[in-house]
């Protein structure tokens, strides 16, 4: 019996540390607020953060009772960043032997795999990329069988014990070089792409039509499990976004050709070094695209239209972009490409629209994310200076309207080792 209560009262406590760390009533005075709303720019803004949630954005705002005060006098203010394309709470650093759930090249059918069951909240990864400003990330699987890249999510980078905004988020599909080693060659990845979405398509009209037939009390025979299947479908209606990996500009003319046929589709392009060639079709298509850092120099067959200009021009036609960083552990490096795409031409809002409200529209999230104004999620930061600017640096970051520590595993280290105490027999 003792053993039973003792079982009892843990999963009790278990229970009440999973409803995650309690949000604070906060104001953020003085600063100059970017609420990414238009291009609208508040000096001496006061932001207002209660239960989780932006109250109110402006100037002149008085500070109720009770509320923590951050001074954020000459300093910026904007929403939280956000960066696509990461194996976060997957992986650790690589010294740390087989910690890596990302990797799901053993199983048959990855679009039956969501992501989030693997995500591990105390990650040594999630702070030290959230002092550099990142409040949200995706997290995709590195590594699967076939095309398919399983189901992403979207997770926030607080100090909680459930980190998942957003499961089944998205899926990836490898379209250019990648694709066509998995299978054989490009046609038979078109083959095999247009061969499973026909067949998801023509299941969900067969299941539309059954269910308008009047059956009386006889019950209609349910369906047996297809989680492949199932995902197919919520993406054909566009309740799943499908990121598909291309970088050559004859790639991307074929996904808009797919796009075309699917309209109801949500299709976002990762890679895309070649977009600036085909920069007006994919605005005219409005397929955005996802990229990371700029090469000037093509790495491969399918980048030698590679350029530094290539999301200064993708902006200029109307295409929405999102930056990803390098990879996981530096996933934080995706404001300095931003700050990189500026210094080649991209308008200074464009490139910070790709680290908020596009990645929030790309990902479903418009309505909860991306921008300081009320209602929205209260992912705020506060920064002493231009955040895509290499030395300006977080100086307060809030993440669902909890304050976050700005420490982390390389800030110890760095503490630790700043000052090594001198031998007594040290002679200089």
């Amino acid at each position: 019996m003792r053993n039973v209560k003792s079982y009892l009262a843990a999963t009790a406590l278990m229970g009440i540390l999973a409803t995650g760390a309690v949000a604070d009533d906060i104001a953020v005075v003085g600063g100059t607020a970017f609420t990414m709303k238009g291009g609208e720019k508040i000096e001496n803004a006061t932001v207002l953060i209660h239960d989780g949630k932006i109250t109110a954005v402006g100037a002149g705002i008085a500070v109720p009772d009770g509320y923590s005060i951050i001074d954020a006098k000459g300093k910026w203010v904007t929403p939280g960043l956000m960066v696509a394309g990461t194996r976060m709470g997957l992986v650790e650093v690589s010294s740390w032997a087989g910690v890596d759930d990302s990797n799901a090249s053993k199983y048959k059918t990855p679009l039956a795999l969501d992501v989030a069951w693997g995500i591990n909240p105390d990650n040594t990864i999630i702070p030290i990329t959230r002092v550099e400003g990142v409040t949200r990330v995706t997290v995709g699987f590195g590594n699967t069988k076939g095309l398919f890249g399983g189901l992403g999510a979207v997770i926030h980078l607080g100090d909680d014990t459930d980190l998942v905004v957003r499961s089944k988020a998205f899926t990836t599909v490898a379209v250019g070089d990648a694709g066509a080693r998995e299978v054989g060659s490009r046609s038979a990845v078109w083959q095999t792409l247009y061969a499973k979405f026909d067949g998801a398509k023509a299941h969900m009209e067969k299941a539309a039509e059954k269910a308008k037939k009047k059956e009386g009390d006889k019950k209609p025979k349910a369906d047996k499990p297809n989680p492949e299947r199932d995902a197919l479908v919520s993406i054909l209606k566009g309740e799943m976004t499908l990121i598909m990996g291309a970088d050559k500009a004859s790639d991307l003319r074929h996904i808009m050709t797919f796009k075309a046929k699917y309209p109801a589709m949500k299709i976002a392009v990762g890679g895309a070094q070649e977009g600036w060639r085909v920069a007006d079709a994919l605005a005219a298509a409005k397929i955005p695209v996802i990229i990371g850092g700029m090469s000037a120099l093509p790495g491969s067959f399918e980048t030698l239209g590679a350029t530094m200009h290539n999301a200064a021009r993708l902006s200029k036609a109307g295409v929405k972009v999102a930056f990803v960083g390098d990879q996981t552990h530096n996933a934080r490096l995706a404001p300095q490409h931003a700050g990189n795409a500026v210094a080649h031409g991209m308008s200074w809002d464009a490139a910070m629209a790709a680290l908020t409200t596009v990645p929030a529209s790309i990902f479903g999230m418009s309505d909860s994310y991306g921008t300081l104004v009320s209602g929205m999620d209260a992912d705020v930061v506060v920064w002493d200076g231009d955040p895509l600017e290499l030395m300006a640096s977080p100086s307060a970051v809030i993440i669902q309207g909890q304050s976050q520590s700005l420490e982390s595993r390389q800030t110890k280290l760095r503490d630790r080792y700043m000052e090594i105490p001198r031998s007594p027999a040290y002679k200089k």
